[in-house]
């Protein structure tokens, strides 16, 4: 038995105990954390511990000061940015991996699911060529992309940025409507920020062809290197499809990366009747989907997919440590005998992370669960909640669609004759709304104009949602008035 203070097993009566507070808490019949801030914060205010009090009272505080006072974000009702609580197939595998398989590496089976689960993803989401690699969200998911972006660029004019840095300024066109993960990861990739140029997007949020060949036209008399072309398929502000097929025929037309970014609207190739908005999704040199979003994963899990992963591995790969010498079975003519004798497939080398959890069983547990079928069923009750949810406000006198959703995203309003300003009002009515803790949308701008902006992607998510989010907002609207 271990002399260790901390607890190591008493794993089936502990998670007994949490499951069962956290099963209370998706019942949603709590008020808002918020509303006893002062006593959690008090609760939990405590100077640091020079004696521990043990496992028991951890997992109690966990259950009446923490789960007791969580986040919203799980509710039914939020639909808020472009987030949502995790399935129960996503915490049970996350808690297998975190004890039995605390790394990803090694001849295991975490290991071999992690490459599987990217498989079945791949072959799911239309993408069944590119191999892929996990990393923690959409973020690094763009930036390993955009690293790989990089690499081809600067070795097609006889440099590896990545051992020798670059040597000139470069572009990266995205639209207007790009995530601000692109500009960020331009900074971090040492490309800077201001190498993203933003093209002009149409009424319906879609990248301007014609003002992207132009701006590649005028780039190309200023000699900057170009290293990608951005698409969105499925934007954070509207869920609007670029022309995949039109930017990736031109990507090929200049030799430049083409990457799509499809974060959240990726699965929505599931829905056949969006499915022809995903034309020229072959074309990608990478595309990025957060298994966190839409297919309803814990937060923490995103994936890139690219054409050539070995360009990952060149753009990423560490150099040789001394701790890790002699640590595997280095002799081809050996046979494997043990799960340490080899660290498995080297995803440390296609991104930026050393240390990582095993996030393929989190997808594999989910597939697995539900299979295609079950995720095309949901991707599809959303879409139809969305455009369920435009009809209601092109028909109600007192709202306005402000755009017709290509995906599961709504943008509306409410509408009076008496108010003066339509902006300053809807956000005033969204901040009553929320604090109501029924319904929780978050807002976006179209054009300039200020909309309520639901979206559709949790598992949580059903259709009686949206008449009752319409009917809040016309009676707080009128309340306001």
């Amino acid at each position: 038995m271990s002399k260790d203070l901390a607890e190591t097993g008493r794993l089936q009566v502990l998670l007994s105990q949490l499951g069962g507070a956290l099963d209370g808490y998706l019942d949603f019949a709590h008020p808002d954390a918020f509303q006893s801030r002062d006593d959690w914060q008090a609760a939990l205010n405590r100077p640091l511990p020079e004696k521990g009090e043990g496992i028991d009272s951890v997992v109690k505080e966990l259950i009446d000061t923490l789960v007791a006072n969580a986040s919203a974000i799980p509710n039914p009702g939020f639909s808020g940015y472009i987030t949502t609580g995790g399935v129960t197939a996503s915490a049970l595998a996350t808690t297998a991996a975190s004890i039995s398989s605390p790394q990803r590496y090694m001849l295991t089976a975490f290991n071999y699911v992690e490459e599987l689960s990217l498989l079945w993803l791949a072959q799911m989401l239309g993408i069944p060529t590119l191999k892929g690699v996990y990393s923690s969200g959409g973020s690094v998911a763009n930036l390993v992309a955009l690293g790989g972006a990089r690499q081809q660029a600067f070795e097609a004019i006889g440099i590896d940025p990545a051992s020798e840095g670059i040597d000139r300024p470069v572009r990266i066109y995205a639209s207007d409507q790009c995530h601000h993960t692109i500009q960020r990861s331009a900074g971090v990739l040492g490309l800077g920020r201001r190498s993203v140029r933003a093209i002009p997007s149409d009424a319906n949020g879609c990248i301007r062809v014609d003002a992207l060949e132009q701006a590649i036209e005028e780039d190309r008399t200023r000699s900057l290197l170009p290293i990608a072309i951005v698409a969105n398929a499925g934007t954070t502000n509207t869920g609007a499809i670029d022309p995949l097929r039109a930017l990736g025929t031109i990507a090929q037309k200049n030799g430049i990366w083409f990457h799509i970014d499809g974060a959240y609207g990726l699965p929505g190739i599931l829905d056949p009747r969006k499915a022809p908005l995903y034309d020229g999704l072959e074309l990608a040199d990478s595309v990025i989907v957060d298994p966190h979003k839409w297919l309803g994963a814990s937060v923490g899990v995103a994936a890139t997919f690219v054409k050539d992963r070995d360009i990952l591995l060149r753009a990423f790969t560490q150099e040789p440590a001394d701790y890790l010498e002699g640590s595997v079975e280095t002799d081809e003519s050996e046979t494997y005998q043990h799960s340490l004798d080899d660290f498995g497939i080297p995803y440390y080398d296609y991104g930026v992370e050393l240390s990582a959890p095993c996030r393929g069983v989190v997808v594999w547990s989910m597939i697995k669960e539900i299979g295609e079928e079950g995720f095309r069923q949901r991707i599809m009750r959303h879409n139809d909640m969305a455009s369920s949810l435009a009809r209601i406000a092109q028909e109600h006198p007192q709202l306005e669609l402000l755009l017709e959703p290509t995906l599961s995203i709504c943008c509306f309003r409410f509408v009076d004759e008496r108010v003066d300003d339509l902006n300053a009002f809807n956000q005033k009515l969204l901040r009553h709304l929320v604090r109501e803790n029924n319904y929780m949308p978050t807002s976006t701008r179209v054009g300039d104009q200020l909309a309520i902006r639901p979206c559709y992607i949790g598992a949580r998510h059903e259709p009686e949602q949206v008449q009752g989010l319409i009917d809040e907002v016309i009676r707080i609207g009128n309340r306001l008035l």
